[in-house]
């Protein structure tokens, strides 16, 4: 049996359908994201390159694995194949827990992990001519960078972060890398959080906890726990649609947690959520089965991206 999501197909706008793409609801009745004020909807859903709607890729007897955001109309960034780096980056990696846990008594519970992390993962909001796409995304170094997904923004528009404490800042896409679905973003004016710490490479086991946090539907600040499922699934993943290795975790991921962390017992970030699987086509919605880009993948890109800035 093959496990593998292959190609795209047309994802049905949510709430009917949740996928992993978060497109603001039709008129009427809506909960605001914690944080953020509600935002209009769109005239209609924002295109995809090749004009489709929002695309998920189909796995084997029915199941879809679909990516977890989408952007809109107007290409802005950097991506990789522009001239080389000008200066080389390298973003620290923790060996140990998250500052803020080291010094606690036993194991760190969710709720402990979950306060710790929660402040240095924002929203994002994209508004471009064919509407509105929101995604998530988390603080990188402390000069403002913010790591996300490249599907989020890789199409453009104007992009607001929004963190955990109510504040909104404009951003600007430093650089886009489709190839690895990693895109980097920096936060204008001010100081924002303190970056997430990010784990050493290779450290994650099957059965390890994990926490994916995130803006579903647009409701920032939402954690969800599972474990880790499998730690070298191949999947196709990026805009070229190459087999990649890929966490595999049980945590619930849906639309909206495209680009947000997923973290583990330390508070460490070990992946970056981008794609889940669903049933066949008219079924949408988490099933258990998600997908995070490797954190040693996501981390090269984004240090190429922001040594090209």
């Amino acid at each position: 049996m093959d496990d593998e999501p292959t190609d795209r197909m047309p994802v049905p706008e949510p709430p009917v359908h949740p996928g992993p793409a978060f497109l603001p609801p039709p008129p009427g009745p809506a909960t605001p994201p914690r944080g953020l004020p509600a935002l209009p909807p769109p005239a209609g859903p924002p295109p995809v390159p090749g004009g489709r709607p929002q695309a998920r890729r189909v796995l084997a007897l029915s199941v879809a694995a679909a990516v977890v955001v989408g952007g809109v109309a107007g290409f802005a960034g950097t991506q990789l194949a522009d001239p080389p780096t000008r200066s080389p980056v390298s973003l620290p990696r923790a060996a140990g827990a998250a500052p803020a846990l080291a010094g606690q008594p036993g194991a760190a519970g969710i709720a402990d992990v979950a306060a710790v992390v929660l402040p240095g993962v924002v929203s994002i909001e994209v508004r471009g001519p064919g509407g509105t796409a929101g995604g998530s995304g988390f603080v990188l170094d402390e000069d403002g960078h913010v790591l996300t997904n490249a599907h989020v923004v890789g199409r453009g528009g104007t992009v607001q972060v929004g963190f955990a404490d109510g504040r909104r800042a404009a951003a600007t896409v430093v650089g886009t890398d489709p190839g690895t679905d990693v895109a980097v973003l920096r936060v204008q004016g001010g100081a924002g959080p303190a970056p997430l710490p990010l784990a050493e490479g290779g450290t994650l086991r099957v059965g390890d906890q994990v926490l994916a946090v995130g803006s579903p539907l647009g409701l920032s600040g939402t954690v969800t726990a599972g474990i880790v499922s499998a730690v070298d699934r191949q999947i196709r993943l990026g805009s070229d649609g190459q087999r990649q290795s890929a966490v595999q975790t049980d945590a619930s991921i849906n639309p909206g947690n495209s680009g947000g962390p997923l973290v583990d017992s330390a508070g460490r970030v070990v992946g970056v959520n981008t794609s889940i699987a669903t049933l066949g086509s008219g079924a949408g919605g988490n099933i258990g089965i998600g997908f995070a880009i490797p954190v040693d993948r996501a981390v090269a890109a984004a240090e190429a991206l922001i040594g090209r800035a």
